[in-house]
């Protein structure tokens, strides 16, 4: 059992729910409360998986864990929070060594092209915080205080 506290992130996650969800209130348009709703859905998911941890915290301190289990199913849940990612606009997976990326597990497109000036590596972008507008700050701050990584990424061919 990991010594990371589990019930103040819960805390933490709950309160940026509820600021996310206060914040969609001043929305005008539909991007933006799209991406709220995603936001506050990954927000979600993620107080679920610390709800299951401190229950099976509780039961393997409470109960005997002969075989395991218990603890087993805890390394397990605490490896799949602490590699969650929240993907807002599109999921994009970059290969920095063979310089290739795709999109939302598609096909992997080369994000090199040569021409007389030489070789250019372009790959796509993410949004802007002007563009995410005020969500922006409350994304940096939830990806700060928390650790989960919070993906704003929409791919646009040229």
């Amino acid at each position: 059992m990991s010594d990371f506290n589990f019930l103040m992130l819960h805390a933490k996650l709950a309160g940026f729910k509820l600021l996310v969800s206060a914040n969609r209130i001043g929305c005008e348009d539909e991007f933006s409360k799209m991406l709220h709703d995603r936001l506050m859905a990954g927000l979600d998911g993620a107080i679920r998986s610390t709800r299951r941890i401190v229950a099976l915290q509780r039961e393997l301190v409470i109960g005997d864990d002969l075989e395991g289990t218990i603890s087993c199913q805890l390394q397990g849940e605490e490896e799949v929070l602490a590699r969650r990612t929240f993907v807002l606009l599109d999921e994009l997976e970059i290969d920095y060594f063979t310089y290739e990326y795709r999109v939302n597990g598609g096909e992997w497109h080369n994000a090199l092209s040569a021409d007389c000036d030489g070789i250019e590596i372009s790959y796509p972008t993410t949004v802007s915080d002007t563009e995410i507008g005020p969500l922006a700050t409350i994304i940096h701050d939830i990806a700060r205080e928390t650790g989960i990584a919070i993906s704003v990424a929409r791919v646009v061919y040229a």
